[in-house]
């Protein structure tokens, strides 16, 4: 008889006929439900790569490289590396840029080693561009006294501190513009001029509005959630079509709607004039402003907050409220220590995909913001599409992916991403 620890004989033949049944296997056998699965996910993986990683590098990658100017100047920026960047650089300088001036014009690439050097110096452009047509009739002699007589601004150390600049192929001058910092004659970095320091407001004010939006909307949201999820089914579903509502417009008419209700002579205003709460000559601008930009963000990110919100409050069972206050809790006291304390997941993630995608709207604050509704996202579509200052976008939008990657990182280390519950 077999005794108390033996393994039973029924046990011992199973291992063996499973065993000899793996042994049995073809080579590579095993490996085939992998690779039908990898197979499965290649599609989606092209798919992120193609339409999100292979961007995203490039933008990075155009904010800290640029090889324009570098290609188009190589023996000028030689010589330029040794100048002190002070006075005159030089006869050598003069006849080396002008060579290559020619050059460039020659093979097309003048205009953009232009454009190049004025988003360095403003002005600069249209100098660049009319001195190798000039110089072709100029006559033999110095090449500094042929680029004088054509434009005096050759004459001065800033411009050729410009093209020294603009004609580093790594370069942390995007960045450092991006937060309204510059270098000076010595290579120090200094703060640009008041007048031109526009991008850290905007940030600020860019963060700000996410903010404030966020909490409207999780002050709106809230309570519309809680309604959805104790009210009666055929109830339930009646609001969360009208909480869908927004997703089934388009995005422009949505936008445009706000501008026809928030105009001075639009519904609002009528309605408050009618109301007598105000005057008819003293109407409330409610548009092109950050009035407009915070209400029709809002109405627009408002689903994102109330889904998350509501797929966690239905799986919180109603009797503990009614449990709590059995024990002698009021409705506060329970709600803080009992019901709110379940929905944190749901508080967090919406909060999260609504500040993320605040931050990067610019469609809503252009049409309704005005000046000063306007967010940092609206200064990256400008040199993306009309200044073509992709440079200047990139570093942009890399210090705006950094700054949402640390509040990722915040939200993980102080609530906890694996409690974020989007369903």
């Amino acid at each position: 008889m077999a005794g108390r620890g033996a393994t039973p004989p029924i046990v011992v033949i199973a291992g063996e006929l499973v065993m000899a049944e793996r042994a049995s296997r073809p080579a590579g056998h095993s490996t085939r439900p992998r690779l039908r699965a990898a197979s499965l996910v290649l599609p989606l993986a092209a798919f992120i790569g193609v339409t999100f990683a292979a961007p995203l590098a490039t933008m990075l990658a155009r904010s800290v490289y640029d090889g324009v100017v570098a290609d188009a100047l190589p023996e000028t920026l030689a010589l330029l590396a040794d100048w002190d960047g002070r006075g005159d650089p030089g006869e050598a300088v003069y006849a080396a840029a002008a060579a290559e001036l020619i050059a460039a014009s020659d093979d097309g690439t003048l205009g953009r080693v232009a454009t190049r050097i004025n988003r360095v110096r403003p002005g600069m452009r249209s100098v660049v561009v009319r001195t190798p047509r000039r110089l072709r009739d100029a006559p033999d002699g110095p090449r500094r006294d042929a680029l004088l007589e054509i434009d005096a601004g050759w004459g001065e150390s800033e411009s050729w501190r410009a093209i020294r600049a603009a004609g580093e192929r790594w370069t942390a001058r995007h960045y450092l513009h991006a937060v309204d910092l510059d270098r000076d004659a010595s290579g120090a970095v200094v703060r640009q001029p008041p007048e031109e320091r526009i991008y850290v407001r905007l940030f600020a004010r860019t963060f700000a509005v996410a903010g404030a939006v966020t909490a409207l909307c999780l002050l709106l949201g809230y309570p519309i959630a809680y309604l959805m999820a104790h009210a009666p089914p055929a109830r339930a579903r009646w609001l969360l079509a009208l909480v869908l509502v927004p997703f089934w417009t388009s995005l422009l008419v949505r936008t445009t709607s706000w501008i026809v209700l928030l105009q001075t002579q639009g519904v609002v205003n009528d309605l408050l004039v009618a109301a007598g709460l105000v005057a008819d000559e003293a109407r409330l601008a409610l548009v092109h402003n950050m009035t407009g930009t915070l209400v029709a963000m809002t109405h627009v990110l408002l689903p994102f907050m109330v889904l998350p919100l509501y797929s966690v409050m239905r799986g919180v069972p109603a009797r503990q409220m009614a449990a709590a206050a059995s024990l002698g809790a009021g409705f506060v006291h329970a709600f803080r220590r009992v019901y709110w304390p379940q929905t944190v997941p749901g508080v967090g993630a919406g909060s999260l995909l609504v500040f993320i995608l605040a931050i990067g709207y610019y469609i809503t604050p252009a049409l309704v913001g005005g000046q000063s509704g306007q967010l940092i996202s609206n200064l990256i579509a400008y040199h993306m599409q009309t200044s073509l200052n992709w440079g200047l976008a990139g570093a942009l939008g890399g210090i705006l992916l950094a700054s949402v990657a640390v509040l990722y990182l915040a939200y993980d280390r102080v609530v906890g991403v694996e409690r974020m519950k989007l369903g």
